[in-house]
């Protein structure tokens, strides 16, 4: 399955560079504040143990998007030239 993971961190640079890490153990940087993964099941509970210890959780917001193949077939993004290397590009 298909992810988009999003962020909003309130104190940027004490926590961002820490979950950038993080995420991009695990998936491709897309925007400033998202990523785009595939990670099996496992491996998307390890992504939120860890991304969990370095966020603030009271100030701190990490979305998780489930994209399935249905609505990833019709993503359109116009502002891109070429599609990235070996999958799709979800624009939510």
């Amino acid at each position: 399955m298909f992810y988009s993971i999003c962020y909003d961190i309130r104190d940027d640079r004490e926590r961002t560079p820490g979950l950038i890490n993080v995420l991009k153990d695990f998936g491709e940087r897309v925007w400033f504040s998202v990523f785009e993964a595939n990670p099996p099941p496992e491996e998307r509970e390890r992504l939120k143990t860890r991304a969990l210890k370095v966020l603030d959780q009271g100030e701190d917001s990490l979305r998780i998007c489930r994209i399935c193949a249905a609505r990833a077939s019709r993503v359109e993004d116009p502002g891109q030239e070429t599609l990235a290397q070996g999958r799709e590009v979800i624009v939510i």
